[in-house]
């Protein structure tokens, strides 16, 4: 019944944000697994966004807000249970999203701003530079040599001679685990830092 709930928008036509609190209140109710049934829930609100053509790609993380105002989730969950207290469930949800898109869009502006500041400073200083590296130094807050030597096709020697320039630089930080050099974004992973707070 849930399934069709979410695809038939013909039993319930409602703004899909709207529908999207309901179906996360319904997956929690039923509880089909053991355990996770709260990160499964919180992909089902994502993948719903995305077919309901909110979202064009799975990138609102609505779990940091719902742990960090986890007594309320539960109360409210509950008190639509006991009481079908819906609006405040659904106040509760649609706050989720808000907060939860404000924060991803200061996330993206920052790193925007850090990509462009390492694209200056690294064209300025490098004559390796390249869009290419840029882009390969932003896909994770870690690059490795293979990856270097797969994104700009080069060879192990000059990806390896290119990361060790920018760590030397303090573009990235060079760290040893076990046989392999990783190099961490320092800028990006500042970013990362910050929205975990």
């Amino acid at each position: 019944m849930l399934e069709r709930f979410i695809n038939d928008d013909a039993l319930f036509n409602v703004d899909p944000l709207i529908k999207m609190a309901l179906i996360h209140h319904q997956f929690e109710s039923i509880h089909p697994f053991y355990d996770g049934n709260g990160r499964t829930g919180r992909i089902i609100n994502v993948l719903y966004l995305v077919k309901a053509e909110l979202l064009d790609i799975p990138l609102l993380y609505l779990s940091n807000y719902i742990v960090r105002n986890k007594g309320e989730y539960y109360r409210l969950l509950q008190a639509v249970r006991d009481d079908e207290a819906w609006e405040e469930w659904v106040m509760y949800m649609l706050d989720a999203v808000e907060q939860t898109a404000e924060q991803a869009i200061k996330m993206i502006k920052a790193i925007s701003l850090a990509l462009m500041d390492y694209k200056q400073r690294i064209r300025n200083q490098f004559r390796f530079y390249s869009q290419d590296l840029i882009n390969s130094l932003f896909q994770h807050p870690y690059t490795k040599i293979a990856f270097l030597e797969r994104d700009l096709q080069v060879s192990r020697l000059t990806a390896t001679k290119y990361l060790d320039d920018l760590a030397e630089a303090g573009f990235v930080e060079k760290v040893k685990a076990g046989r392999s050099n990783y190099y961490i974004n320092l800028a990006l992973i500042r970013v990362i830092k910050e929205d975990e707070r």
